[in-house]
């Protein structure tokens, strides 16, 4: 029974989630089987796209259908929506991928790698980018505000690094004139 402050669940359409998400990745494996089809050493036609590389466009598909169709049924079925269900599509589809060794093992190693990785982005955000920000803040204008609360003083920063290398203090074109002549008995001029 869940609780009041908790939102009720809302059941998704996995036939249409699976079936979209086969069409996608399909397509990303019929753009890779492109891919291998040119870089093949013989001269193989245009149908090779099908007929010799054909399987990695149907191997893209299936295991874009059966990771999209079990996390979506994961998900209605157990009326939540959190980590565990990419973890069953990423195990679902890596047990395809799996299949094409034609050993349990692999089926379930495979499958336990993709489950392991799709459980754990989803568990930490699901964005390659970091958390999300607020929506509200210009990114530019955030950053700026970052810069400005983190830079040090110039002071600070030659005590620690010295001069050189890009960093100058004030009145270092007079010190380095008087040094030069010092060491070199040279009087060079001030390049202001």
């Amino acid at each position: 029974m869940a609780s009041e402050d908790s939102p009720v669940y809302q059941p998704k359409d996995a036939i249409s989630a699976s079936v979209r998400s086969t069409m996608i990745v399909g397509g990303a494996g019929l753009f890779l089987s492109a891919v291998q089809n040119t870089l093949t050493r013989q001269n193989v036609t245009g149908w090779g796209v099908l007929t010799r590389t054909g399987g990695t466009i149907g191997m893209f598909a299936a295991v874009g259908g059966g990771y999209e169709f079990a996390r979506v049924a994961a998900a209605n079925l157990r009326e939540k929506d959190d980590a565990w269900n990419p973890a069953i599509g990423g195990f679902v589809g890596g047990s395809i991928v799996g299949l094409r060794y034609r050993s349990f093992p692999a089926v379930l190693g495979f499958g336990a790698l993709l489950a392991i990785i799709q459980g754990t982005f989803d568990y930490t955000g699901g964005k390659m980018t970091g958390f999300a920000q607020d929506a509200e803040v210009d990114e530019y204008e955030r950053k700026e505000q970052l810069r400005r609360n983190k830079r040090r003083p110039i002071e600070e920063t030659l005590k620690e690094l010295g001069e050189g290398r890009g960093i100058y203090g004030p009145g270092y074109e007079e010190r380095r004139t008087e040094r030069l002549k010092k060491r070199y008995g040279v009087d060079y001029p001030q390049l202001a």
